[in-house]
This record gives C-alpha cells, sequence and structure tokens, in this order.
C-alpha cells in the first residue's frame, strides 16, 4: 500500500448497489451510484483506474465486496475495513454519507486493513463452512425424528447408544415400511440381536400412520444430506492434503485434532505467519478476554469473540477433547486451570494454549512431542483423488441425474 494518499475512493456496498466516493488532498469530490452487476463492477474499474485513485476502501458486509475486491485487486489496492471499527468514528448513518465517511479515512490511512484470503482459499472455506451448515441441519432433523418417536413411546436410545447408526436406522426404516417386529430383528447384526427382548418389548408397540409419515421423511432427509456431506468432505480433504498436507501432518500430531480439524483450521486461519506470534493469533480468533483499565486498576471481561467463529468452536471442540486424552500435557494444565476458575474457562484457556502451540509448530515446522509419554494413535490418511474440472451447467446436470437415479432405486427397494 502507498505511504501518501493523494486520492481515495470510499465505498458502501449493499446487496444490489453501491455508492463510491472519491476524495482528493486538494478538496474534490465526486459521488456515483453503481449497480452490483458484472457491467457495473466493470464501469466501476475503469472509472477509479483512469482517476488514478491510489486506493479503494470498504467495509467487511457479508460478502458483497468479494467481486469488487477481485476485480481491483490487481490493478490498486484495495482495503476491506472491520465495520466495527470503522463505525466507532461516526454515528451519522446514510449511503452517501457512508461512502464519503470511508473515503476520509482512507484517504488519512486510518482504515487497518483486514486479511483477506486467496479466491481458492476462499472457495476452500465456504465448503468448510458449508459442511458446518449441513451437519447442523441434520442434527436439527435428527432431533426432530426424536420429538416424533417421544410420543409414540418408541425408546430406542435406551436399548441403542444411537438410533440414527447402522442399526437404528434399519428398525427405524422397518418400522416407517411396516415390517414385523421378526422381519426387523432378523435384518439386525448378531451384536444387537442379543438385545432382542428388549428390541421387541419398544417394538411391539404400534405406531401411527402420520408418525410413520413423518419420520420416513426425516430418513430420507438425514441420507440425503449424509451424501451430500461426504461429497463435501472429499473435495475438502483432496484440498487440503494437496496444498497444505505438511501443515495437516503437523496440526495432526496435536492431542484433539483430527483430519476435519487440521482442514478447518487451515481453512479459518489461512498462513499462519501472517501473525508475528502465537498470542497475536489467539487474539485474532476472539480468544483472550476484553481488558478495562482505569486508575491503574485492570479489568477482565469475557473474551472478546473477534474473528472466525467457525475457527474458536473447532479450537473449543479440539480443547474439549484434548482435555480428556490420557498422558498429555494439555489435559494436565486443564485440570489446573479446572481447579481454580471451573470447567468451562478452563475449556477456554486451554483452546487459547492450543492456538498458541499450533502457530509455534507451523511457524516452525515442527511436529508436537510431549514429555509425558503421549503417542497419538495414527489417524488413517484419506486417499487424494484426482477430480476432473467440469463447469457449474455441467456440474448441476450431473448432480440431478445422480439424484433421480437414486431416487429410482430408493423406490425400487421398498
Amino acid at each position: 500500500m502507498v505511504e501518501v494518499i493523494n486520492k481515495a475512493c470510499g465505498l458502501d456496498i449493499h446487496k444490489l448497489f453501491f455508492i463510491a466516493t472519491i476524495l482528493s488532498r486538494s478538496g474534490e469530490k465526486q459521488q456515483q451510484y453503481f449497480s452490483r452487476t458484472p457491467d457495473e463492477i466493470l464501469a466501476f474499474k475503469n472509472w477509479v483506474i483512469s482517476d488514478k485513485c491510489d486506493v479503494v476502501a470498504c467495509e467487511s458486509t457479508s460478502d458483497f465486496w468479494v467481486p469488487i475486491y477481485d476485480a481491483l485487486i490487481k490493478h490498486l489496492p484495495v482495503i476491506v475495513g472491520n465495520a466495527r471499527d470503522m463505525k466507532a468514528f461516526t454515528h451519522k448513518k446514510t449511503d452517501k454519507i457512508d461512502s464519503e465517511f470511508i473515503a476520509q479515512l482512507a484517504l488519512n490511512n486510518m482504515v487497518q486493513p483486514s486479511r483477506v484470503f486467496p479466491k481458492n482459499h476462499r472457495t476452500f472455506r465456504s465448503c468448510i463452512r458449508l459442511r458446518h451448515n449441513l451437519v447442523q441441519k441434520r442434527t436439527d432433523i435428527k432431533n426432530e425424528a426424536h420429538a416424533i418417536l417421544a410420543p409414540e413411546m418408541f425408546n430406542l436410545k435406551n436399548v441403542l447408544t444411537d438410533i440414527f447408526g447402522k442399526s437404528g436406522r434399519t428398525i427405524l426404516a422397518g418400522i416407517c415400511s411396516g415390517k414385523s417386529v421378526d422381519q426387523i430383528i432378523a435384518s439386525l447384526s448378531p451384536n444387537v440381536r442379543k438385545k432382542s427382548d428388549q428390541i421387541r418389548e419398544i417394538l411391539d408397540r404400534e405406531i401411527s400412520q402420520g408418525a410413520a409419515f413423518r419420520l420416513q421423511i426425516c430418513l430420507d432427509i438425514i441420507k440425503h444430506l449424509d451424501n451430500e456431506i461426504k461429497i463435501l468432505e472429499k473435495e475438502i480433504f483432496n484440498y487440503a492434503y494437496r496444498n497444505h498436507k505438511q501443515e495437516m501432518e503437523i496440526l495432526m500430531s496435536v492431542p484433539g485434532i483430527g483430519e476435519l480439524g487440521a482442514a478447518t483450521l487451515i481453512a479459518e486461519i489461512g498462513d499462519f505467519k501472517d501473525f508475528s506470534s502465537g498470542d497475536k493469533l489467539a487474539s485474532w480468533l476472539g480468544l483472550v478476554p476484553n481488558v478495562y483499565q482505569s486508575a491503574d486498576k485492570y479489568h477482565n471481561g469475557r473474551i472478546t469473540k473477534r474473528g472466525s467463529k467457525e475457527a474458536r468452536w473447532i479450537l473449543t471442540q479440539i480443547a474439549q477433547a484434548a482435555a480428556r486424552t490420557k498422558n498429555s500435557r494439555l489435559k494436565e494444565f486443564f485440570n489446573r486451570k479446572k481447579k481454580s476458575i471451573g470447567h468451562s474457562k478452563a475449556i477456554i484457556a486451554l483452546a487459547r494454549k492450543i492456538a498458541t502451540i499450533i502457530w509455534h509448530l507451523i511457524t516452525n515446522e515442527e511436529m508436537y512431542e510431549d514429555e509425558t509419554g503421549y503417542k497419538k494413535r495414527e489417524i488413517q490418511k484419506r486417499k487424494i483423488v484426482e477430480t476432473e474440472i467440469f463447469s457449474v451447467d455441467e456440474r448441476i446436470k450431473i448432480m440431478s441425474e445422480i439424484y433421480v437415479i437414486a431416487r429410482n432405486d430408493e423406490r425400487e427397494s421398498t
């Protein structure tokens, strides 16, 4: 970025349009309205380049800024600032005022740039986040299925650890299709058939037709989501091992981190070397407490929760797993903290510690070692499957054909 900015452009971006204001140190001002379309973005790019702007600045509102950023970044510097920080300077609110105000901040070099990942990495991160959302949707549907079974007095969870495992789905599918109790039990694995008396006691009850209908819909949706999640995971791990193999292996050497956790951290954090220390990374992830000082007195509040919420979530899950890992220094650290600050805060403290550890390991290209004798179980790495590159239309056509075939197979089997 240029040190002295003589002319800056500020953008107030919305879903369908954006307002652009060019300000110069001589006091000249130009303001234009653009629709958020490819042709209008191209016209805007030609405008700011022909007007010899030194920099373009905008707020990181949703992903509306992405196509504008991609169109401009090869031609001139683009600053994407944190909206909360930029709004701290003003209390006025109209689109034109916002656009001019952002231009003033950029002209005086007062916009702190956010980290913007390369386009391929943003696509990788989007796949990770889509998978997370689909898993949440699947959990919602599973809870709905539990709610359907509860009034019908089908308490399968008292017999099976997971009613949506292989045996559980076999039983539920049998109930929905009207199979007899003997037929359902005969289709189960030998280990589950040992509990046949308990299962028979539950299945002897009749389920209402409406409940069976709704349950079947839930099972179909869960099966469909399972297939889509598998497709996403294949794409995610192909990219991760092809482009970040060393980082994946280093991260998976840490207690509590598996393949999915490693891929998520890489997707959400990007280049670990962008941070000067592990504490800076922890701060960027929002795992540090708010600090207030008044009259030489410090007050620590809750964690800031700034940065990627997906990265904080996965680090919390990793900390939960690490806290249960035997013969690990991370578990010893958690137990010490738990005595003084309680379980919940100790988990967050452990998550922050893991963040600083993985920064050190990645930047120094070292594997995790534990003096307590901890040895991590070998994780079977996935094979990289070469995939052909298709256009969007070709992908939609292929997915549609696969879905039709799958639906036909299901109808024939039932």
